[in-house]
């Protein structure tokens, strides 16, 4: 009964901590609703400390997971935004940051999905239409394109598990936006590498172990981006089952990185 308890009490320690630290998060991710017609995307957004119109910052957008899907606008915090939240990092990289949420029963991308497998099995078709919640998503990009504070050279995107998918999917719908992506345990149809391969830079982690969305599917976007003319980073952690996001996210060069990369560096012709 004791080992019982203790367990319960650590289960119940972590889901406080958690709590605690979305709750942390909600206070700087200011919390918003984009319009389109008769649909709505929740999202929230950090502004860089001391922000001024006057100014120009990059943009990064952040895709959560299936899990994190819904519509308090609150639980796509879980994962990931506390790291550009970090008082160290709010301070080298000042950035306008989004997350937007999908509601329960949308997804990011256009997959075809089978949970009867494990890992689950997915396939990407190239020529399908957006989801609706990836279509607004890109409507919400481009609404903050056109605001004079967004430094267009320096857009980046980032996502896990469906994330990373829908990740993938918004490189090949909008290729010449971004400057820099990375992808955890995601997956994409391979043949699309080739619309962003020479425009985004990449980075992609999984983890070896991973049972629910199959490492390969990584190896196989990688293996095409290098075959489309792109030089990717690609981390593959040994010990890491379907969470490797903790390790992606605990990367020391991550951001460094991620900031460091402009479409302006990406298109000049080397001497």
């Amino acid at each position: 009964m004791n080992r019982i308890g203790n367990n319960i009490k650590l289960v119940v320690g972590i889901i406080f901590l958690m709590s605690n630290s979305v709750i942390a998060q909600q206070e700087l991710y200011e919390a918003k609703m984009f319009i389109n017609n008769t649909d709505t995307l929740n999202y929230r957004i950090m502004y860089p400390k001391d922000f001024s119109a006057d100014k120009q910052y990059p943009l990064i957008l952040f895709l959560h997971g299936a899990g994190e899907r819904g519509s308090n606008n609150a639980s796509q915090l879980v994962h990931g935004s506390k790291l550009f939240a970090e008082e160290m990092n709010r301070g080298a990289f000042p950035a306008l940051v989004i997350f937007p949420q999908c509601p329960q029963k949308e997804y990011w991308s256009n997959a075809i999905i089978d949970r009867n497998t494990k890992p689950i099995s997915l396939v990407y078709p190239q020529n399908a239409p957006p989801t609706k919640a990836l279509s607004l998503v890109m409507l919400l990009m481009d609404d903050y394109l056109n605001k004079p504070f967004i430094n267009k050279e320096k857009i980046y995107i980032g996502g896990l598990s469906m994330g990373g998918m829908g990740t993938f999917e918004m490189l090949y719908r909008k290729p010449d936006t971004f400057a820099a992506a990375f992808t955890i345990c995601g997956g994409g149809n391979p043949e699309t590498a080739k619309a962003y391969a020479k425009n985004t830079e990449l980075w992609v982690f999984h983890g070896a172990k991973d049972d629910v969305v199959d490492p390969q599917l990584s190896i196989h976007m990688v293996s095409a981006y290098l075959k489309a003319g792109g030089k990717p980073n690609f981390t593959l952690y040994a010990d890491d089952n379907h969470n490797s996001w903790d390790s992606a996210f605990a990367e020391p060069k991550l951001l460094t990185w991620l900031f460091s990369k402009s479409k302006t560096k990406k298109n000049e012709t080397p001497n």
